[in-house]
């Protein structure tokens, strides 16, 4: 079952890697698994380097759009990427089908959340893997009207949608 982003009451958010507003993004959706989230997808030559291979740099935006999501997830604060660190394995293909898994470090509370992700096929494995530092941050620091902060503002205190 897909998870709903807190995004997704804004009608109008047109995040690259994840809303389906933006017909130019990538549509991940998000659901969960043992140990935080991850993100099916498969993606088109819209969207390679070499002829049939799929763009390093979005390899890192998928990695770096389901540990951040699960940041917002799991910790209920926005967070914004302070460094991401991506190590490729072997070349993704356009037209096959991959999952990103993202998990949270053990870590003690504080400003700055760890995540790492990896990337694998259809037969487990693993492709892509990465490393992240995010920053939390105040919504009221957003170049959004008022009242779409206090949307957030609320979807962000309601654990999973509820």
């Amino acid at each position: 079952m897909a998870i709903d982003v807190p995004w997704s009451v804004l009608p109008e958010y047109h995040c690259f890697g994840c809303s389906p507003h933006n017909p130019s993004g990538l549509g991940l959706t998000f659901t969960p698994h043992e140990d935080g989230v991850e993100a099916r997808f498969e993606l088109g030559r819209a969207f390679e380097s070499y002829p049939g291979v799929v763009h390093g740099g979005l390899v890192g935006v998928i990695c770096d759009e389901t540990m951040g999501n699960l940041i917002v997830l799991a910790r209920q604060v926005p967070a914004f990427t302070v460094s991401l660190r991506t190590r490729y394995v072997a070349p993704l293909l356009v037209g096959r089908p991959y999952r990103c898994l993202a998990r949270l470090r053990d870590e003690e509370p504080g400003p700055l959340i760890h995540a790492y992700a990896d990337v694998v096929d259809a037969d487990g494995a693993v492709r892509a893997t990465a490393t992240a530092t995010y920053q939390s941050f105040d919504l009221a620091e957003l170049a959004l009207p008022e009242d779409e902060i206090a949307l957030l503002s609320t979807r962000l205190a309601t654990p999973n949608g509820a």
